[in-house]
């Protein structure tokens, strides 16, 4: 059993780290910005199509809301030992919205809101329909299927960022630049 000054260091260790959470649908540019923030944080990067696939992959299992509980497993677990963690998902609904900021309460940890955009229309099916697949075995969805996602209104604090007729540096000078504000030891 931890004595009370293990538990007030590991809370310290972990009150140092943040939960990125990023949201939006394919082809938003999520992932691109999602690397990017973990790469100059250096925070694990966790994202739920890989954890997914992986579970279909490994287990032949056909996966529902099992790789949002795993990934909140990792993510508890990386957080409370001070790491910070980049969370890259579609996440369109309150519910995991609210297990995302949980993991982060729970961990005594910070966490951050990101919703990533592509307001252009046009923009954004080219990038569905011209995107390579990083994730081996993954079956990535068509334009028609990305359409008809819907994403629940937001109610919660967050940072939106709309990645349409900007470059890659563009879009994450953007976001650094909002992340900053936030007072995040950006």
């Amino acid at each position: 059993m931890p004595s009370m000054a293990q538990k007030t260091f590991v809370s310290r260790i972990s009150m140092n780290s943040v939960l990125f959470i990023f949201s939006g649908l394919p082809g938003s540019g999520k992932s691109v910005l999602a690397k990017e923030i973990a790469i100059r944080t250096k925070s694990v990067y966790s994202r739920i199509d890989t954890i997914e696939q992986g579970i279909r992959d490994l287990c032949n299992y056909n996966v529902q809301g099992e790789g949002y509980r795993l990934s909140y497993r990792i993510a508890k677990e990386n957080l409370m030992i001070g790491n910070s963690v980049v969370s890259d998902s579609c996440n369109p609904w309150k519910l995991t919205r609210q297990e995302w900021e949980n993991v982060a309460i729970e961990s005594n940890a910070q966490y951050i809101n990101i919703e990533v955009k592509c307001s252009d229309k046009n923009e954004h099916k080219r990038r569905i329909e011209t995107r390579k697949c990083e994730i081996e075995g993954l079956i990535l969805p068509t334009w028609e299927e990305v359409e008809k996602r819907k994403i629940e209104v937001w109610s919660e604090e967050h940072i939106e960022i709309d990645t349409a007729n900007k470059t890659k540096d563009e879009s994450i000078n953007e976001l650094i630049d909002l992340l900053r504000k936030r007072d995040l030891g950006i």
